[in-house]
């Protein structure tokens, strides 16, 4: 298994990872009605379950990226840096909607959104 490979598996748990956040600061938690009790949601807890969201929507991207990277015969270590440098970007993204900082997270969503274009096209 690659580096870029565990980073593919630690994308698709890390929505896990917000909505955990959610939970804690948000209400009680209610797990007989979870979208309503999402709904209701405000705050740090509202930003937290946005970026739960948004995880689920940069997952994608980045596993075919990671796939075509390595079916396109990708050096290796390049993909790998790119993947970890990939899940720093979208840990701290996470961060930074926590905090509110609605510009400085955009930036770094879009850097994330380069380094999947750079593994993409990264094959030979």
């Amino acid at each position: 298994m690659t580096i870029a490979l565990y980073c593919v598996l630690a994308a698709g748990l890390m929505p896990f990872l917000w909505t955990g956040v959610a939970k804690v600061r948000g209400p009680r938690y209610n797990n007989f009605n979870v979208r309503l009790w999402q709904g209701k949601l405000e705050g740090a807890a509202q930003r937290a379950h946005a970026t739960h969201l948004n995880s689920f929507e940069a997952f994608p991207l980045f596993a075919a990226a990671v796939i075509v990277a390595q079916i396109t015969g990708a050096e290796q270590a390049r993909v790998d840096m790119l993947a970890l440098g990939f899940i720093g970007l979208r840990v701290l993204y996470g961060i930074l909607y926590l905090a509110d900082k609605a510009t400085l997270r955009s930036l770094v969503w879009m850097a994330a959104l380069i380094c999947n274009v750079m593994i993409f096209i990264a094959g030979k």
